[in-house]
């Protein structure tokens, strides 16, 4: 803000104090028209008062509930533009001014209640503008690729706005949620909101706009989620949310959305049960690493079980003839950061902050104890990103060597081919599909799913299958996507592909990593070890003429 605009702020300041309804009435209807002002028009209310602050909270209010204006476009397609304007306002007045913020949230929670979806938009402002968390739609690859990582690489390497100063704003924004009670309603009124939108609030609305709500409510969810998951802290965090049960019976809450609320719970509580377990056990340091690997396996067991009875009851019983409930919370439970280590995005980090210190000397703006104070902080977060990474990647063993202690249950075995089929049938349907459109980051956890199965020689389960019911026909799923949907679904198809490439194009390593494997098996007997007969896994040249087929169709 310049100078010579000073006295436009006290003159408003001052205008505030006799008429502030007509005054910031006025001043809205100008903002929803020409959103360029609402810089200015945020910076120059500095000198309102506590009073005026109230005012200007009831007229937004007011503006937003406006009877005689529709909040979509004429031609009904998408969302109108004075609405976008305002809620963009609101982010950036409630972010720089201390207003009271609870109106607002309370407002947009009973306009959800109402079915109105439009208003999670105001939502959507706020928590960008407060809480610091973008969309995650505009995410690159190595972005992505960093989120899998702890905390601090996800700071130093996948928030691609560099989000200043938002650690007052969102305190406040946590502080008001919290006291009003309104994080945990609004959270599972936006997770029953999907389903509202599509069959009772737009009946009648253009195709279009349906998918663009669909996809409004569903990053708005994803983002709130991940500002309460990432700000409060991990007992008031299980304590608040209800547990997973209750998410899927009482709240009829889709097991997606459950499982995404209830994530950073699970590890959390496998973490604290390891502890209880670790603490009680007198030979603790003498115990090996497998030893101790078993004992964080058993954590988990105590854990899941709750959880796997929770969701038996949701599907159909056929589903539990093919996929065992304890494989179906394992996939659902578990994240990128469990099954990979970014390793190259660590390295590149820390190689960043090596280099650094030697740029600090041709800053001509530090003096010489600012200089050794940058290069002491530098120096100390590149100790932290190491050892941040060994305790990652001790994590991930500990998490596969659950998972081979869990594999052999999770395909229940009915011999003949049908029953392959089916296994594939269910899995895609209640574990792919609806996790790799979830976000961008499950798209890749959901391909990355399918290779650690394949890898930990799961029995019964025929990678082979898998591929080629995934590649055969796209069109079908992708027309049953939303525009962000079909986005993640084309990361987790190009990673999916990324795998089947790499064995295409070395042979070596599709002898290391796939013969002899059972999901490389393509007729279902008993070979005849006695005569060597092993014929039955696909060879080389068989699979790369699978391959040809699959680009064939992908390419149709």
């Amino acid at each position: 803000m310049c100078s010579s605009d000073l006295p436009t702020g006290r003159q408003l300041g001052k205008l505030s104090h006799s008429s502030p309804g007509l005054l910031f009435t006025y001043i809205l209807s100008q903002i929803q028209v020409y959103d360029n002002l609402i810089g200015p028009v945020v910076d120059s209310l500095k000198y309102l008062t506590n009073l005026s602050f109230d005012v200007l909270g009831f007229c937004i209010i007011e503006s937003l509930n406006d009877p005689s204006r529709t909040k979509n476009k004429t031609d009904g397609t998408s969302i109108s533009m004075w609405l976008t304007a305002l809620s963009s306002f609101c982010g950036a007045v409630y972010k720089k001014h201390t207003i009271e913020l609870q109106g607002l949230l309370q407002y947009v929670a009973n306009q959800l209640k109402a079915k109105h979806s439009l208003d999670l938009i105001i939502i959507k402002e706020v928590v960008a503008k407060m809480g610091g968390v973008e969309g995650v739609e505009e995410m690159t690859s190595e972005q992505i690729e960093a989120t899998a990582g702890g905390e601090l690489l996800r700071q130093e390497a996948a928030s691609f706005t560099q989000v200043k100063n938002t650690r007052k704003s969102s305190q406040r924004l946590k502080d008001c949620l919290i006291e009003s009670g309104l994080a945990v309603p609004l959270v599972l009124l936006m997770a029953q909101q999907g389903n509202c939108v599509v069959y009772q609030e737009t009946e009648d609305d253009h195709l279009k706009l349906v998918g663009k709500l669909f996809d409004q409510c569903h990053d708005t969810l994803v983002q709130f989620g991940s500002f309460l998951a990432s700000n409060l802290s991990q007992d008031d965090y299980t304590e608040r949310l209800p547990p997973i049960h209750q998410l899927l019976s009482e709240f009829h809450v889709n097991s997606d959305i459950a499982f995404f609320l209830a994530r950073p719970m699970f590890n959390y509580m496998i973490g604290t049960k390891y502890d209880e377990l670790r603490k009680g056990d007198k030979l603790w340091k003498q115990r090996t690493a497998a030893e101790r690997q078993a004992k964080h396996a058993e954590a988990a067991q105590l854990v899941m079980e709750p959880v796997t009875s929770a969701v038996m009851p949701i599907y159909p019983a056929k589903v539990w003839e093919d996929i065992s409930p304890q494989f179906f919370t394992t996939f659902w439970s578990l994240t990128m950061y469990d099954l990979h280590v970014p390793e190259a995005m660590y390295e590149k980090e820390i190689l960043k902050l090596k280099e650094a210190p030697a740029k600090l000397i041709n800053n001509k703006e530090l003096n010489s104890t600012r200089r050794k104070k940058e290069a002491d902080r530098l120096q100390s977060l590149m100790e932290r990103l190491q050892e941040e990474e060994r305790r990652h990647k001790e994590h991930v063993e500990r998490v596969m060597a659950r998972l081979r202690q869990e594999k052999d249950a999770w395909f229940l075995s009915r011999s003949a081919r049908s029953a392959k089929n089916e296994t594939i049938t269910q899995f895609l349907q209640f574990c792919l599909f609806p996790r790799c459109i979830f976000t961008s980051s499950d798209a890749i956890y959901a391909a990355k799913f399918v290779s650690v199965i394949h890898m930990l020689k799961t029995p019964n389960f025929s990678t082979l299958i898998c591929y080629d019911r995934i590649f055969c026909d796209i069109t079908y799923t992708v027309t049953s996507c939303t525009e962000n949907e079909a986005g993640r679904y084309g990361r987790f198809l190009a990673a999916m592909l990324e795998t089947v490439m790499k064995w295409h194009g070395d042979r070596d390593l599709f002898e290391r990593e796939c013969s002899g494997y059972p999901g490389f098996i393509t007729k279902f007997r008993v070979t005849d070890k006695a005569n060597g007969n092993d014929s039955d896994t696909v060879d080389f040249e068989n699979y790369r003429h699978v391959c040809h087929k699959w680009h064939y169709k992908i390419g149709r």
